[in-house]
Parts: C-alpha cells; structure tokens; sequence
C-alpha cells in the first residue's frame, strides 16, 4: 500500500517537466511529468487530438458538442449506492494506480492528473480522506484552491448527484482556463440575461436565466464575503429543494488577482430522459460542470451526430431548475443576506 508521501513529487522531481514558481504551474508540470511516465495518462491526452467538435450559436452564447470516446467510463458511471459500495474508491490514496503521482495541496488535498481527460490539461483534487461529495463545510476550500491555482485552471466541482462519478469522496476538477465557452461569453451573458440581485459592499451577484440554464454569477475580493453569499445561497436553495440531500448544484470558478468569479448553476434533474430512452431518441449525455460551462461531452458517435440546437435545449432545460423555483431562490437568498 503507497503512503501519501510516496504518492506526493516534490518541486524539485519536476524542475525538468516546467516551471514551478506557483503551484498552478507545478500541477502544469505534473502533468508533463505524467504523460512521460503513465501510458494510460499518455495516450488518452494523445487522443484528445483526434476529439471531433461542432458548435451551435445561441442568442449571444454558444455551446460546443464534444465527441470524446475516452470519457465513457465516466458519463455512464453507476453513481447508486449498491454500485459504489461494491467498488473500491478510485480516489483514495491507497487505491491509486501505481504510475499515478501528485502534489499536495492547501494540506488536505491532493492534485492528480485525470487520466480521462477534456480538457488538455485536466486535474483531479480529491481530499485526502474518504469523505463524502458535500459543498457545505468544503467551499472555502474550494475558494483557497481556487486562489492558489485559478490564474491558470478553472475549478469545478459536481455534486453528489450532479455529475460526480465518485459521490462518496469528496473531490473537485480543474481544467485550462478558456477552454469553456461561458469564460468568454460570461460579461455579455450577465448583460444580456442577467438581473443584479441586491448583496453588500465588495460584491456584485447577477441571477442569470439565458433560456438553457439558470445560475448565479458571483464576484468578489472576499472570501468572507464569498462564504457569507454562499451560506445564504444554500440555505435559501435547500428551502425549496427537494433532492432530499445537498440541492443539485454545478460550480465552477477562476480568480483572477484580488477578485473571484464563480458561478452557481442550480438544477433539479441529475440525468435527462434522453439519457434512459431505449429507442432512437436515446443520447449518453450526463451534464456535469464543463456541460454547463458550454463544452458537452458525448462519448458516442452516434450521439455526437444526432446532438443539434433542440437536444441542446430540451436537455438542459429538463435538468436545471425551473424558471418559477429559480425566481424563488434569488428571493429567499437577498431575504436571508439582509437578515
């Protein structure tokens, strides 16, 4: 059994792979160390070059459909809890391949390179203990790794029953900053379709509902602040959700120096109809956080060809939160900031 220290590359086993002046560049660097030393790893970022993409232009957004064959062990992972505790959790430490090499992190966690990637730099951070996928007690955390490597990843984290393939062990992802489509598209996105929800000093909140998807777009300088939005969030959410454990929630976020984006997308759906069909209408599409973000993965050619604007819209307008509840959120969370 490997110990976290023999799982852990210091700084100066990656000198040769990159520069290591931050830690977004050392976990840049890991991955070059990997490609070198983990086939599995090695040939499937080899096989992001031959990933086929097709657009579709929305009312001042767009949306990309990614064919990506190597993603299908996640997409059609068995989340149900017969099927994970049947499995041994592939993100404890002692379960890691033995190629499989990381570095620690804001003391609790540890960054992987995923060898299933979308991105052409993918990471996986899962926390050092199994303990369970809940945002509650772990979103200052994800702030802190966001600051530490969100010049240069974008972070992102699934929750239980909204695209996390490991549920059961509490984890986040990260990937190359503009590689997602709202990146870009966020300013004219909160101009167009959003609506400023009343917050507090060093703060700006926009409810956004731009026909796909219905979320919230936090800025600050504040962590405190952003834990503060957060809480009330949550609460509000929960008050209305009927998930039966943490409401379905998608976040993504990046720091640019003093400031946070993150953006809070609500649903009410982990998979959609498509998803169970058993006929022709049948498409393997699980939304997760970089489907969100404007980027959706299909593992299946078949999928891939059928994807148009329609499906687009039909999927997730069926997994995000619905317009009437979305509204009563933004109205339970400016109740609970001012109370």
């Amino acid at each position: 059994m490997r110990d976290i220290d023999q799982i852990h590359i210091p700084n100066d086993e990656l000198v040769p792979f990159g520069t290591v002046t931050d830690p977004g560049a050392v976990a840049s660097a890991l991955l070059m160390q990997q490609r070198k030393t983990w086939p599995l790893l090695s040939g499937n970022y080899d096989g992001l070059n031959n990933v086929r993409v097709k657009q579709f232009s929305f009312d001042g957004f767009s949306m990309k459909v990614q064919f990506n064959p190597g993603r299908i062990v996640s997409s059609s992972a068995k989340v149900d809890a017969k099927s994970i505790s049947e499995r041994k959790c592939f993100l404890c430490m002692e379960n890691l391949p033995g190629e499989q090499r990381g570095i620690l992190l804001n003391r609790n966690y540890m960054v992987l390179g995923n060898p299933f990637p979308i991105f052409p730099e993918h990471l996986t951070i899962p926390h050092l203990e199994h303990i369970p996928q809940a945002i509650t007690d772990a979103f200052g955390d994800m702030m802190e790794i966001t600051r530490s490597i969100g010049s240069r990843f974008s972070l992102f984290y699934n929750g239980p029953k909204c695209g996390a393939s490991a549920p059961d062990h509490l984890h986040f992802q990260a990937g190359n900053r503009g590689f997602l489509t709202i990146e870009s598209e966020l300013a004219h996105l909160v101009t167009t379709y959003g609506e400023p929800v009343p917050c507090v000093e060093a703060m700006s909140v926009h409810a956004v509902d731009d026909s796909l998807r219905r979320y919230f777009v936090v800025r600050s300088g504040s962590k405190d602040q952003l834990k503060l939005f957060f809480e009330a969030w949550y609460n509000a959410f929960n008050e209305i959700s009927s998930a039966g454990e943490e409401p379905m929630m998608n976040i993504l976020s990046w720091y640019d120096e003093p400031v946070w984006t993150v953006l809070f997308f609500l649903r009410e759906k982990h998979r959609p109809s498509h998803f169970f069909r058993e006929d022709e209408g049948n498409i393997l599409l699980s939304p997760a956080s970089v489907d969100f973000g404007g980027v959706c993965i299909t593992p299946l050619e078949k999928d891939f060809q059928k994807m148009n604007k329609g499906s687009l819209q039909e999927i997730f307008n069926e997994v995000s939160l619905n317009k009437s509840a979305f509204r009563e959120v933004v109205k339970l969370t400016c109740a609970d900031m001012y109370t």
